[in-house]
């Protein structure tokens, strides 16, 4: 099937001959262009293994990754990552950070544009500020604007929001569909909150307890914004509950 990422069985397993671990069971999964997709499954089963090799930065020791038809032999210039851990520079302010992956001359006043993609994630006025001036949820903004500023056809989000509170973690949910509503990007994200996968994606797949496979599929049908107290989410989130074991 064509798609923007194509997974074909891939399978992953870590250790020597003798004791070995299989992480990944033979996923595979096709994402469209555009597609938001949420991969969802139980601590520990090969989701963060998974969207590294997705991403390129794991090899697979069977199976292939195509990215727009090509193979993925490594990280491609078509995708960034964002990930729980953060990547912000602390010796620099959220201007620099923003303009650090500018590259080259192809980006005109990169100034300019670190200023416009940090007014678009809410931190106009803070743009000579440093990451120890800025709260937790301001930094995990500079970090998806450091990813959106240098354009990528695909995000590829690991736990993004998990080390945020309940209601930032909900904010800057709801930021992030903002700005996919004014921006076209291919998302794949990685969670283990089956509310967070609800609220902002397209389709979401279950994975099984190690080692990991798709074991159910789910349309998210809902138009954005979407309420997740109605009975249309609360019913989804049951299904999806009832394929994790809970």
């Amino acid at each position: 099937m064509d798609g923007k990422i194509v997974v074909n069985n891939i399978k992953k397993s870590f250790g020597s001959s003798k004791n070995t671990l299989p992480v990944v069971g033979g996923v595979s999964l096709t994402v469209a262009d555009g597609e938001f997709v949420a991969i969802v499954g139980p601590s520990g089963c090969g989701k963060s293994t998974l969207m590294k090799i997705v991403a390129g930065f794991e090899r697979p020791d069977e199976g292939s990754v195509t990215i727009d038809s090509a193979p993925l032999n490594g990280p491609s210039s078509k995708g960034i990552v964002i990930s729980q851990h953060g990547s912000v520079f602390p010796w620099l302010t959220v201007q620099q950070n923003l303009m650090f992956g500018l590259n080259g001359n192809g980006h005109g006043d990169k100034a300019a544009l670190a200023d416009h993609y940090a007014a678009m994630v809410g931190l106009k006025g803070f743009e000579n500020s440093y990451p120890h001036e800025l709260s937790g949820g301001m930094l995990k903004r500079v970090e998806i604007a450091r990813a959106l500023v240098v354009k990528p056809e695909i995000l590829y989000m690991d736990e993004p929001f998990s080390a945020l509170d309940a209601l930032m973690n909900l904010r800057m949910r709801t930021e992030l569909l903002r700005i996919l509503s004014e921006e076209r990007h291919t998302v794949l994200l990685i969670t283990h909150d089956v509310e967070e996968a609800i609220h902002l994606a397209d389709r979401i797949m279950v994975l099984s307890a190690r080692p990991a496979i798709i074991q159910a599929t789910f349309e998210v049908s809902m138009p954005h914004p979407r309420k997740l107290s109605s009975p249309e989410a609360q019913a989804l989130k049951d299904a999806i509950l009832i394929e994790l074991g809970l």
